[in-house]
């Protein structure tokens, strides 16, 4: 995260990796208006949140949530008929000798003797609050937990602390890897089996808070090291989570020049803080968007004010996050938190406020689901009114279309969607909708005729 404000298909297919010779954007678009969902592009492992930095621990309560409202926060985030329905939990993997708000306890605070010295590892049964919302989360139905780190401990590093860059010392690599695997046991322990891990968060940046800093070359290395445990362990390793997309471009294609540490990298995951995710990185394996949310200095509920950390530049984010990046997931940052934060939700003591970013997410994470894939698509003429369309379909058969509608007017157009007959739902998200019903999609011969409001996102579901 950056601290200034901490801030489509079905079966078989959506096992497939995206290939090293993408096509390119116009190629992949039918050139009418609409969506041939025969032509599977990446696969969707999902959308999700994090409540690392003990947000977990304030949605529980400690910041004075009520019970009730605790549960209305919990079916926001992660409730599939009336939430977001997210699924894909990010938790915080911590490296500090205490837990005074904002920081991550270590499940090893102080040094065992050396990185050949037997570990001595704590475990509170807690982390922050994040194993009481991963036992909700699972509850919910969500399957994929994702631990990152965002440094080793400081006795490990080069700098002697947490905090302020540093990196990993070559000689504690081995046993930084059996503390994140321990730390993935301890959650298995609890009834959470952690399925991607990370060992590094923001490595190209070095900040004062948790930070350890790799180069391309170095990350390439430590995975190498770090690789055959978290193997061993039936565990996904992901990297490199860089601050930036392009910058994530190099981290990646240093570990694809390495085939010793390619071998060991599932997924390939990096921020568009400091440059846009709006281009694939240059692997073969899946690539997820794994923490963004807009910056600036204030609280805001809005949809479309032109701050841009409005619900729909968050819209706009997640369209070419797909779109143009063709991620498989994007996890958005704070689901929850505090003050003058980005987060989908406001926790305001025994209160809470919900802003528009929410139904942003939630009008793609309720109805695209882990396991679909998304599918050519173009908004054709539409395109010169600001017209954008990405096309999912799920495992089950259900196709969506999520369609942005970002100009002044309002667009009436038909859209190609096969299928012959067929009556679907219309929801729409924007200033005075928030993921509302608003009529039925009836299919005619094989077309779609959709209404598409100015500054708007329209949700179509097909069976």
């Amino acid at each position: 995260m950056i601290k200034t404000v901490r801030t489509a298909l079905v079966g078989a297919v959506a096992a497939a990796l995206i290939p090293l010779a993408m096509p390119s954007a116009a190629a992949e678009q039918p050139s009418t208006p609409g969506a041939d969902f025969g032509r599977p592009l990446q696969p969707i492992d999902g959308f999700g949140f994090s409540e690392a930095f003990q947000r977990a621990d304030l949605m529980r309560g400690a910041g004075g949530l009520t019970p009730e409202h605790r549960r209305e926060v919990l079916d926001l985030l992660l409730n599939r008929r009336t939430g977001a329905g997210l699924s894909i939990l990010r938790l915080g993997i911590g490296s500090s000798s205490d837990e005074v708000y904002d920081h991550m306890k270590s499940i090893q605070p102080t040094d065992p003797g050396g990185p050949d010295a037997p570990p001595r590892y704590e475990w509170d049964g807690k982390d922050g609050g994040q194993v009481w919302l991963a036992k909700e989360a699972k509850r919910y139905g969500v399957q994929r937990f994702y631990a990152d780190a965002w440094s080793a401990p400081g006795y490990m590093k080069t700098n002697g602390t947490d905090a302020n860059g540093g990196t990993l010392k070559p000689e504690w690599r081995r046993a930084y890897a059996d503390y994140l695997v321990q730390y993935a046991k301890f959650y298995r322990q609890e009834g959470i089996r952690i399925t991607d891990l990370g060992f590094t968060n923001e490595p190209d940046l070095a900040t004062s808070y948790a930070s350890m800093q790799f180069t391309p070359k170095e990350a390439a290395d430590t995975v190498k090291a770090i690789g055959p445990a978290v193997r061993r362990a039936g565990i996904d390793l992901v990297c490199c989570d860089a601050a930036g997309w392009k910058q994530q471009a190099e981290y990646s294609a240093a570990i694809e020049a390495d085939p010793a540490a390619s071998r060991y990298v599932d997924t390939h995951t990096g921020h568009p803080y400091v440059t846009p995710s709006d281009q694939p990185l240059p692997t073969d394996r899946r690539t997820w968007m794994s923490e963004w949310s807009p910056n600036g200095t204030t609280w805001n509920e809005a949809w479309d004010d032109g701050t841009g950390y409005d619900g729909l530049a968050v819209a706009e984010a997640i369209h070419t996050t797909l779109a143009d990046a063709r991620a498989s997931a994007y996890v958005y940052w704070f689901g929850a938190s505090v003050g003058a934060t980005r987060g989908l939700i406001q926790l305001d003591g025994a209160d809470y406020h919900v802003s528009k970013r929410l139904w942003a997410l939630a009008a793609y994470s309720r109805f695209v689901r882990p396991g679909a894939v998304r599918v050519a698509a173009s908004a054709g003429a539409a395109a010169a009114d600001g017209v954008k369309v990405t096309a999912f379909r799920n495992r089950d058969g259900g196709r969506v279309l999520e369609i942005l509608n970002t100009g002044r007017k309002a667009v009436r157009t038909d859209f190609r969607v096969g299928g012959g007959k067929g009556v679907g739902d219309v929801y729409r998200t924007d200033e005075t909708h928030s993921l509302s019903r608003v009529g039925r999609a009836v299919v005619r011969g094989g077309a779609l005729d959709v209404e598409l409001p100015p500054r708007a996102l329209t949700t179509v579901v097909l069976p």
